[in-house]
């Protein structure tokens, strides 16, 4: 095999340089036509995550019967692989090949996985509609499976490409990179769920997977594209791990003494968990409470997306501000408390505006929130471990999201059938009791966000202050 390799590799030497797939060597600042095009990978990631935790729940919970428990736990089965975001961040960090690269070899790994996990969905929603022989528990594997890869493939892809976005520019613009990449991927959220429920506005199986199909042929066009001449030849990185070089253990814990990053995680782990419990419950609440359809239901994983773009591009012209970016992740679990208030009166009410106006502040705060801890992690991460900073931040978001969604989902059902037995008593036995158990859990998760995330402005407060009195944004460095 490393004779093959070796062949492989002179060969590549002997292509044309204009048709390799490497990138020049970096001088200097990355052009923002080559950042946007590496962007496409964000809009790839916001088309299949539309695609999860959007219109697929809602067809499978109301339209084939399936349990809210168990589509949640198939939502949240990405979470198995979450935790392994941190070393997929410190292997690319540290990765050597024969070509050099470190950062493409992950990401590409992703697409390939991500894009098998597409290809397979639509064969196991055939089995999941009953119209094979196969036994239900058939196509409940075949589900599974299915969407374990499509959030495998999406955590590898967004960890490698994040960590490959701050290799191409300076260290000053890293944390504003970052946030454009993010609101990318809010972006394709946002013409993903406008473009599926104009497709699915008359809804069909054979229409949803021919939907299906197109996602799993762009996701590797437009990460083709994103990654194409991204990367340098770097011939350092020919050669084995040097002796000299950390391993993932030993580097994890000399990030964690240079700061209070057990509350970090803490306080990211409280706020996605408030945040990201009611994501497979959002579009069926509108559905089974309010009785909209499913173009409507998917309109509004649109407008949460919109809101949260909001949110991105406020909270970064406030961190360019000098603002502390803990007193904006404050400011987004307070608004993200009111958003799901409103959720709650509009099942009251029966108020669509109300509805939707809690969505888009749910969404408004998770902006907020995300661009906030993301440049709170970046910021407080030395140099040398911004790759490892990444893929925390990320393992932490994506795991305790992932646990939230599945929690949220078994919650809501449990919750439902007590409610429809009467255990709950008389003016309780409608299916709005099992949703606003959840949201008032979200709402105390995100006062639980609050609280952990209030020593850590105490903490960073005073290094705002200059020797001559006057703050100093370019000093903030929690």
């Amino acid at each position: 095999m490393t004779g093959l390799n070796a062949r492989i590799a002179r060969v590549w030497t002997k292509v044309g340089h204009d048709l390799l797939p490497f990138a020049d060597e970096h001088t200097g600042d990355l052009p923002w036509s080559r950042l946007f095009r590496l962007s496409l990978f964000q809009i790839s990631c916001g088309m299949s995550m539309v695609l999860l935790i959007g219109t697929l729940n809602r067809v499978m919970i109301v339209e084939l019967g399936v349990s809210a428990g168990l589509v949640a736990t198939m939502v949240a089965l990405p979470l198995v692989f979450a935790p392994l975001r941190a070393l997929i961040g410190f292997r690319s960090d540290t990765y050597r090949s024969v070509l050099g690269w470190r950062r493409v070899p992950y990401f590409w790994l992703g697409s390939v996985i991500q894009f098998g996990g597409l290809a397979m969905m639509p064969f196991a929603l055939i089995i999941l509609s009953g119209d094979t022989w196969a036994d239900p528990w058939v196509a409940h594997v075949c589900a599974a499976i299915a969407f374990l890869m499509v959030g495998a493939g999406l955590h590898t892809t967004q960890t490698v490409g994040l960590a490959l976005a701050t290799d191409l520019v300076p260290e000053r613009a890293q944390p504003n990179v970052v946030a454009l990449l993010s609101m990318m991927l809010l972006a394709g959220m946002v013409l993903a769920a406008i473009t599926f429920g104009l497709l699915l506005a008359e809804f069909s199986q054979l229409r949803l997977i021919q939907l299906i199909q197109g996602v799993a042929a762009a996701t590797l066009v437009l990460n083709f594209v994103a990654v194409w001449k991204q990367e340098a030849l770097d011939p350092s990185r020919t050669t084995g791990l040097q002796k000299n070089e950390p391993g993932f253990i030993e580097s994890f814990h000399a990030l964690c003494r240079t700061g209070p990053w057990h509350r970090r995680l803490v306080m990211i782990g409280f706020g996605t968990a408030g945040f990201a419990m009611q994501d497979v419950l959002l579009e069926p609440y509108g559905g089974q409470v309010l009785g909209l359809g499913v173009g409507a239901t998917t309109g509004l994983t649109a407008l949460m997306a919109g809101g949260g773009m909001i949110g991105f591009i406020l909270a970064a012209r406030w961190l360019s501000g000098g603002q502390d970016p803990y007193r904006i992740c404050g400011y987004g679990a307070l608004t993200g408390v009111g958003g799901f208030a409103l959720v709650i009166f509009a099942g009251a009410t029966g108020s669509t505006f109300l509805f939707a106006a809690g969505t888009a502040c749910i969404g408004l705060g998770a902006g907020f929130f995300a661009h906030a801890t993301l440049t709170a992690c970046m910021r407080a991460a030395p140099p040398e471990r911004t790759g490892l900073a990444l893929g925390l931040w990320g393992a932490v978001q994506a795991t305790c999201g992932g646990a939230a969604i599945a929690l949220g989902g078994v919650l809501r059902d449990g919750v439902s059938a007590l409610a429809e037995r009467g255990l709950l008593g008389a003016n309780l036995e409608g299916p709005v009791t099992g949703y606003v158990t959840v949201y008032a859990i979200e709402i105390a998760l995100l006062f639980a966000t609050i609280a952990a995330v209030g020593p850590l402005v105490a903490r960073v407060r005073p290094t705002l202050t200059t020797r001559t009195g006057a703050a100093d944004p370019a000093s903030v460095r929690p």
